[in-house]
């Protein structure tokens, strides 16, 4: 293995990520978060197979309020994925929340994503920011003729410097691409900008027998430059 880049370290709860920290295992639960019996007991055997963070799916109030009970009955932290509505990202942090998935600018005016980032900030909450191939507005595929690796950084640092002139820095990025190659050179080209860890993956990888052999060429491939301090295998069907 190539040297590892050098990052600052972000804590979600007692795991760090970052630094010297080893690699962590992320994954995302598939089960309505609202149900609180199912996402734990998903949480559990996730756990049971190492996974060393979780992330569930936040998109309405009552998944928001379940965030409480599910924090205290598992091990791992928990993290609440949020878009548009910024008041579900506050009531996730008031619920116990030990890091959040959002992007500063789908979530409105500068004052919501200040309030954001000072409730994570007073919480020592981290947030997981970045852009994926679907996700690049609209103007920078006119720019860059597509889903490029350029566009995906240009849009992903967007999201950080919301975040950094609000003084919030307990950040953490991805980029994400279905092709593997666009993945390799966006996290290389952000490695060369900011010292933020990095979260990896392949997105809408597939199937597990076709989505696991692209996962596992795209992972290796970023581990091997050194880039990448958490991650997730993102694959259709069961988590576990």
């Amino acid at each position: 293995m190539y040297n590892r880049r050098k990052t600052k370290v972000v804590n979600f709860a007692e795991q760090q990520v970052g630094g010297k920290a080893p690699i962590s295992v992320q994954s995302m639960c598939n089960t309505k978060t609202e149900n609180v019996e199912a996402t734990v007991k998903q949480i559990k055997e996730l756990e049971a197979v190492g996974c060393e963070i979780i992330r569930v799916a936040v998109p309405d109030e009552n998944s928001a309020q379940a965030l409480s009970e599910i924090k205290k009955r598992i091990k791992i932290p928990l993290v609440a994925d949020i878009h548009f509505d910024y008041k579900l990202a506050l009531m996730a942090v008031e619920n116990g929340v030990d890091a959040l998935r959002i992007n500063p600018g789908n979530i409105g005016s500068d004052q919501r994503v200040k309030e954001v980032a000072l409730a994570c900030k007073n919480n020592d909450i981290p947030i997981r920011v970045g852009s994926n191939s679907g996700s690049i507005e609209k103007e920078l595929l006119k720019k860059y003729g597509g889903p490029t690796a350029a566009a995906m950084v240009e849009s992903a640092l967007r999201n950080v410097r919301i975040l950094e002139e609000n003084n919030f820095d307990k950040i953490v990025i991805s980029l994400k691409s279905s092709h593997i190659s666009t993945t390799i050179k966006a996290y290389k080209l952000m490695a060369k900008k900011v010292n933020y860890p990095f979260h990896i993956g392949i997105t809408e990888s597939g199937t597990p027998w076709r989505g696991t052999i692209k996962s596992a060429a795209g992972i290796a491939s970023l581990l091997t430059q050194g880039l990448g301090d958490t991650l997730r295998v993102s694959l259709t069907g069961d988590p576990v």
